[in-house]
């Protein structure tokens, strides 16, 4: 174990992630969904999330390490029992050094640029948390998080670490679908009197439920890469048939019609 390593903050027990995302049954294990080719951008030198380049590169990442599965022709169910074509784990970055650094130089950037600036940064359980760690470790601000449920026991806490009444947060979240967990973790914040700058995700399947969800909630959302970004980047890899790629530009147009064709099949 290196020095890096021995340092690296005490991950909390797990515990279910809340929003969308596929039953465990229906997912195999990670494995890339595209060549092992080097990406098909250069990593940049800046970490500024507003640069495409930067998103790309981000979006190739993912898709090399097999943080994000396309599988149009054999959909993933999600809990909500929704057929998808996509597949996010960004749980596997953490395997990843030079990957997550670059998650969370994106998310420094972002947060540089907020006036006024965090006092707390919090992270949704389980995935928002590693990441939320390093991201306070680079600010040195005080990390806390936020169960997917209060606990039925103990002291019953929703949200893990100290956030006062007054205080600014910054809400880490690792994927943005619906856009329910990260929500329901900033009404949980507000609740015990908090002020939410915005919400920072890693990835955003930019489903108009989600933009709508966090328009109506006055929730800022800003996210490191996106879906359109990362069928670009496939696209340019030639990955899969046109084909394919027609399929995952109808289900970002319509999701439900989507998934409601492939259980008909």
């Amino acid at each position: 174990m290196n020095a890096a390593e021995e340092n690296l903050p005490e991950m909390p027990d797990p515990e279910p992630h809340k929003d969308s995302s596929p039953d465990a049954s229906d997912v195999p294990p990670p494995q890339p969904s595209r060549s092992t080719r080097l990406p098909p951008v250069e990593p940049p030198d800046d970490a500024d999330p507003d640069d495409l380049n930067v998103r790309r590169a981000l979006a190739a990442d993912l898709l090399q390490i097999g943080a994000v599965s396309l599988r149009p022709d054999d959909p993933f169910t999600w809990s909500s029992g929704m057929k998808s074509p996509i597949y996010c784990d960004n749980r596997v970055t953490l395997g990843y050094p030079r990957i997550r650094t670059a998650i969370r130089d994106g998310f420094h950037h972002i947060v540089q640029h907020l006036d006024p600036g965090p006092d707390v940064v919090a992270g949704t359980a389980t995935a928002g948390i590693p990441h939320a760690a390093w991201l306070a470790d680079r600010l040195d601000l005080p990390m806390a998080y936020v169960r997917g449920e209060a606990k039925s026991h103990g002291r019953k806490n929703r949200i893990e670490g100290v956030v006062r009444r007054g205080q600014t947060v910054v809400l880490v979240e690792d994927l943005i679908s619906t856009g329910g967990s990260a929500l329901s973790a900033v009404e949980a914040l507000q609740t015990a009197g908090a002020h939410v700058l915005a919400v920072v995700a890693i990835f955003s399947y930019e489903l108009m439920a989600a933009a709508s969800a966090f328009q109506d909630r006055d929730v800022a959302c800003h996210t490191l890469t996106d879906f359109s970004t990362l069928i670009d980047v496939a696209r340019r890899e030639n990955d899969l048939p046109e084909a394919a790629f027609d399929s995952l530009s109808e289900w970002r147009r319509d999701p439900q019609a989507w998934s409601d064709a492939r259980k008909a099949d």
